[in-house]
């Protein structure tokens, strides 16, 4: 295996949800991502970055601070675009424009090189309001000024086969930028149903875009792959033998190593939130994945 052909590790602060309420700081997270051998860090903006939107001079230089302290790389900023957030009407095109454009410039800020923006939705299947291209085409060269690359999210209950990516695919060839790319998040491939709880989340939601797996097969990737830019490892629970009863890991990484993805995974623990348990998890995580990449190369 060649450092050419690696993978690039990386870590959301989602998956330290649990902790962060309870034991850890922004700084003891990055510390954490560092010792699992992860170089890159994903943020949700509104949870992560103080006094969001426009964080303090002093904040900015602690966050770059602990960056080179830890030696690592601002990887994916996940923003949303909430078209509902005006009582009574839906954003503008022109709002919520300006909403992801604040978010391109702080993103950038940050040294962040990806943005997922999550637009409001209108369908449990996740279709995102029509408001989504509008916004992004009026950002697009914003973005490429900023070096940051807009990528939607193909998220369960939303398969790869769906009127949703086939719009975003034609998007992406019609506007010929590098700065529009999908985001894919493996709770898609969920092969068995997880029993993790989603606090805030309504049991129509757990039953029909949480714990239904979708099981898209792995040739549905394959197709997609020449336009996704991250992949966020979606995972549940990992047992101490390293063994994932529901993302199937093996022939996710099987097939990335034989169509030669070069880019991010970023561990994205969503089981149970329990204080210490997202740590450990990730940790199990990246010993998996790592273990399967190597398993993988050795083969080709």
């Amino acid at each position: 295996m060649t450092d050419e052909s690696a993978f690039r590790y990386g870590v959301s602060l989602y998956s330290y949800t649990g902790d962060m309420n309870t034991v850890l700081t922004l700084d003891d997270a990055m510390a954490e991502i560092a010792s699992v051998g992860a170089t890159g860090i994903e943020i949700l903006g509104e949870s992560n970055v103080a006094c969001y939107p426009t964080p303090s001079t002093a904040w900015i230089d602690r966050w770059w601070a602990s960056l080179d302290a830890h030696g690592l790389q601002p990887s994916n900023y996940c923003s949303w675009v909430d078209v509902g957030i005006a009582r009574g009407r839906d954003l503008t095109a022109e709002e919520g424009m300006e909403v992801l454009a604040r978010d391109i410039r702080l993103a950038s800020t940050l040294g962040f090189t990806s943005i997922r923006p999550k637009f409001g939705v209108v369908s449990m299947e996740l279709d995102p309001h029509p408001l989504w291209r509008p916004v992004v085409e009026a950002n697009l060269t914003l973005a490429e000024e900023r070096g940051v690359v807009i990528c939607p999210e193909i998220h369960a209950p939303t398969p790869i086969r769906h009127c949703v990516v086939d719009e975003y695919i034609a998007f992406i060839e019609q506007a010929g930028s590098e700065h529009f790319r999908l985001m894919i998040d493996t709770g898609i491939f969920q092969r068995e149903v997880t029993t993790a709880i989603q606090p805030g989340m309504s049991d129509e939601g757990h039953k029909e875009g949480w714990m239904r797996p979708l099981a898209v097969p792995m040739s549905d990737l394959v197709d997609v792959l020449p336009y996704v830019a991250f992949i966020q490892t979606k995972f549940f629970d990992i047992d101490e033998d390293l063994v994932d009863a529901q993302i199937p890991w093996a022939e996710i990484v099987d097939t990335l190593v034989a169509h030669d993805y070069r880019g991010w995974l970023s561990s994205e623990y969503e089981g149970e939130r329990v204080a210490y348990r997202g740590q450990e998890q990730v940790r199990r995580h990246h010993a998996l994945l790592r273990s399967l990449e190597r398993e993988a190369r050795a083969d080709r």
